[in-house]
């Protein structure tokens, strides 16, 4: 899995899943750039922990994709590989949802897949490669109750991923999706127990997932190995939803 000293951006990637990615990245000799929003100790630990420089900005805003992904440039070179990992709940019923809760979670989740590819795909394209990997979700192929917001961005992820893989392929760029399930994180563990119980009683192998198998996946759609590959979902949900 040839990396050669690649530049990978992985948003959200101080915690949880993308701070998984991003180490995996790092370990794999990528140079990696992991963004983050708001929790500047818990950046500030990861960066102590691991040595992977972290970038502070908002994804779901267009000119700060622009101005983060040209320090990221300046300082690590032009990026190879872009994680768009980054996401939030704003969780609720439609009838009680706020149009706040719906955008907040329509802009960070899905509009930041736009704003990263497009401050990202004219330096790939002018290089003729580039590898970026979307990370969807079971709720935006199955759907999830109160999740009307979430499972509509993570939705709107797979078609932005089949859509952007028909323009990056002549260019040697590939654009897949992974849809985790419920996985070992913060976000989940926040789930009350006796709704969590419920959902691991439905995942067929009888636990949730962890945050590296996810890594694992990522890892292999970036490198040159997965080069045919492009437009595809992976699923990594332990046999809950087979789509």
């Amino acid at each position: 899995m040839a990396s050669a000293g690649r530049v990978a951006i992985v948003t959200g990637g101080s915690r949880g899943i993308g701070a998984a990615i991003s180490i995996k990245l790092k370990e794999a000799g990528y140079k990696v750039a992991a963004n983050y929003a708001g929790n500047d100790e818990r950046a500030k630990q990861f960066n102590n922990v691991t040595g992977i420089p972290v970038f502070k900005w908002d994804v779901g805003n267009f000119d700060a994709c622009l101005q983060g992904v040209a320090q990221v440039t300046k300082e690590l070179g032009p990026v190879d590989v872009v994680v768009n990992n980054a996401g939030i709940t704003r969780d609720g019923t439609l009838h009680k949802m706020t149009h706040k809760q719906w955008q907040e979670v329509i802009d960070t989740n899905l509009g930041s897949c736009f704003n990263m590819c497009r401050a990202t795909i004219d330096s790939m394209r002018s290089r003729n490669f580039g590898r970026i990997v979307n990370i969807g979700s079971i709720n935006g192929q199955a759907g999830q109750y109160g999740q009307v917001n979430y499972a509509a961005a993570k939705s709107g992820i797979h078609g932005f991923t089949k859509a952007l893989a028909q323009e990056g392929a002549a260019k040697g760029i590939t654009v897949n999706a992974i849809a985790p399930g419920y996985i070992d994180t913060d976000m989940v563990s926040a789930v009350p127990p006796n709704v969590l119980e419920k959902i691991v009683a439905k995942i067929p192998v009888g636990r949730l997932g962890k945050a590296e198998e996810i890594a694992r996946g990522v890892l292999f759609l970036v490198s040159d190995e997965a080069g045919f590959i492009t437009g595809s979902t992976l699923s990594i949900n332990g046999g809950q939803h087979m789509y």
